[in-house]
């Protein structure tokens, strides 16, 4: 027996030659199928999907990039695999034996393998070729070939093994043999170990797994802040303030992904006041860690979407919480992270307010084109519909005849360092009040995220239209430098006497990411938010332009954490230069996981 094994030992060498030679064939098969796949996968994932901060700039964790690739099984593929592999070797011709290379009329003394196949050929036999003298070393070589060829290659050494008759193996082999093992049994044993470990390890987590489908992702922020200048640094106080984010993000084919957020926070707004002591009904200044708190910390499901592509095209469905900046780019990189705890300071500063403009349940469609070579590459047009009070069945509410508002974006690409969104935004606001900058507040809702009261506020009498007209860009000249900036235009329409009226904002932002280590960003931002002049109605209230300037610098301490302390500068709150400039300052930690 000892002799068996040593004589089988030393013919491994034949066995590994064949193995290396013919697997070098079925890698060269396998990697243009490989090929094919990848191709393929990146013509899926060229639209731009829903979240992303822009078409070519991805920034920390955007809401797509969290889709969880789950484990499938596709017993069609698997069929489809074995009818292709049964065609392929039913049409290829029968291979034979060969005792010699010369037989072959396509292998020459030159080519790179041919002391290999001359000595698999004449010294062991084990190499088949085709009837027409042919070898075809450069073809791809399917499984049929390769079994054939590995079949020859073990009878070959079956019948060396059971033919030989020199005594292969000598007592000092054996006792070399023995003091290797001797030597390197501490060794051994602790890779026994390990190997052992870690299959335990492995059973413990399949048996108590969360889910093979979903997976959690989380977000914790805490803030210190306040707000300083004249009598509104008087009337508030430093806060202490949090927020939470639970994600639930499950894929049922490895390519859709339904989110189910959970989220909780104790944030309120600063409470702002004009220059003599009444409060100035604004949401300029608000923080993105603001948005979804509920005041107490009490849990509730702020978010709950559907992303799947279909063909070509990204499908976005929400039930619940659903605001355009979900399934449109707002080419506003390193400024924008969805209303999280990695981007800018305030919600003015991470997208345009054009986005703040409705939101509640809905659905979207992005068609990706220019996938050709043209000037822009890649683009897509985006469409979406998003309606406030889609659950109420109530009169003038629903999902068609209450408050809602309709998205149609074109979106370029101009190479890898340019992008641009040109943005139209129709909105239907009824009767009995409301903002137009609200979220998906809906209708009579207090709910306002950017702006003054002035571009804000609509008729508590009569309902009313919006048509809001958008240019979003962002300029990458470098790895390092990063340029974005919006400007918007609110036309507001009232369906009663003195309700109509224009609102602007405009912003620009410079980003210089990995700003002394990697993963920082320290971030510049500056412009005005949505404001109204002249309206009727607000004439004693003031017609200034209302400025915005903010600086933050978000240092990342780990993979999971980050710091970011920034100020926020209000010029002329409440559209009224007579009013005290406001300063926020704060520190804002976050936790992701």
């Amino acid at each position: 027996m000892s002799h068996l094994l040593w004589k089988t030992l030393v013919l491994s060498p034949v066995v590994l030659g064949v193995t290396v030679l013919v697997s070098a064939r079925a890698m060269a098969a396998e990697v243009a199928s490989s090929s094919e796949e990848i191709k393929a996968k990146a013509a899926q994932t060229e639209a731009p999907i829903a979240s992303a901060a822009s078409i070519f700039i991805q920034t920390e964790q955007p809401k797509i990039n969290r889709q969880l690739i789950a484990q499938k099984t596709d017993e069609n593929k698997v069929l489809e695999e074995v009818n292709r592999y049964s065609s392929e070797g039913k049409n290829q011709n029968s291979l034979s034996q060969v005792t010699s290379v010369s037989q072959f009329s396509d292998v020459q003394p030159t080519d790179w393998a041919f002391q290999a196949l001359q000595s698999l050929v004449e010294r062991y036999g084990c190499i088949a070729g085709y009837p027409n003298s042919t070898y075809r070393g450069n073809r791809a070589l399917t499984r049929y070939e390769f079994a054939a060829g590995l079949n020859a290659c073990l009878d070959r050494v079956n019948e060396l093994i059971a033919t030989a008759t020199a005594d292969l193996v000598t007592k000092q082999d054996l006792a070399t043999l023995q003091r290797l093992q001797e030597e390197f049994s501490a060794e051994l044993a602790t890779l026994r170990g390990r190997v052992d470990a870690v299959e335990a390890r492995t059973a413990e987590l399949e048996a108590n797994q969360f889910s093979t489908t979903t997976k959690l992702v989380g977000e914790a922020i805490f803030v210190a802040t306040d707000i300083f200048g004249g009598n509104t640094g008087d009337a508030n106080n430093t806060v202490f303030q949090d927020r939470v984010r639970l994600d639930l993000q499950t894929s049922f084919t490895g390519k859709d992904v339904l989110h189910t957020r959970l989220a909780a926070g104790n944030a309120l707004a600063f409470s702002q006041l004009d220059n003599g002591g009444l409060p100035i009904n604004t949401a300029e200044g608000t923080q993105t860690f603001q948005i979804g708190s509920t005041g107490n910390n009490g849990v509730i499901i702020d978010w709950l979407a559907y992303y799947v592509p279909i063909g070509p095209a990204q499908v976005y469905l929400a039930g619940t919480g659903g605001i355009h900046s979900d399934y449109v780019p707002t080419n506003n990189p390193y400024f924008e992270d969805f209303d999280g705890g990695n981007g800018a300071l305030s919600t003015f500063a991470s997208e345009s307010p054009i986005y703040r403009i409705g939101g509640g349940a809905g659905a979207a469609l992005t068609l990706p084109f220019g996938k050709g070579g043209g000037f822009f590459k890649p683009s897509s047009l985006t469409i979406g519909y998003l309606a406030s009070n889609a659950n109420n069945p109530g009169p003038n509410l629903g999902l068609l005849e209450g408050n809602y508002a309709a998205l149609g974006q074109l979106n370029f690409s101009v190479g890898d360092r340019l992008s641009i969104g040109a943005t139209y935004v129709h909105g239907y606001h009824g009767a009995g009040g409301g903002n137009l900058f609200d979220l998906g507040g809906g209708l009579a809702s207090t709910n306002r995220v950017v702006g003054t009261n002035q571009a804000n506020t609509l008729s508590t009498l009569n309902a009313s239209s919006s048509n809001s007209y958008g240019i979003e860009a962002a300029f990458r000249p470098s790895d390092k430098l990063s340029i974005s900036g919006f400007v918007s235009y609110h036309d507001v329409t009232g369906f009663g006497a003195n309700d109509d009226y224009d609102a602007w904002s405009y912003g620009l932002g410079v980003a210089l990411p990995d700003f002394g280590k990697p993963g920082n960003v320290l971030g510049i931002f500056a412009g005005a938010e949505p404001y109204a002049r002249n309206r009727p109605g607000f004439a004693g209230t003031g017609n200034d332009i209302p400025y915005h300037f903010e600086g933050f610098y978000k240092y990342r301490v780990s993979d999971n954490i980050s710091i970011t302390p920034g100020v926020i500068w209000l010029t002329s709150p409440g559209q009224n230069s007579d009013n005290d400039d406001a300063i926020i300052g704060t520190l804002r930690t976050t936790f992701t996981f």
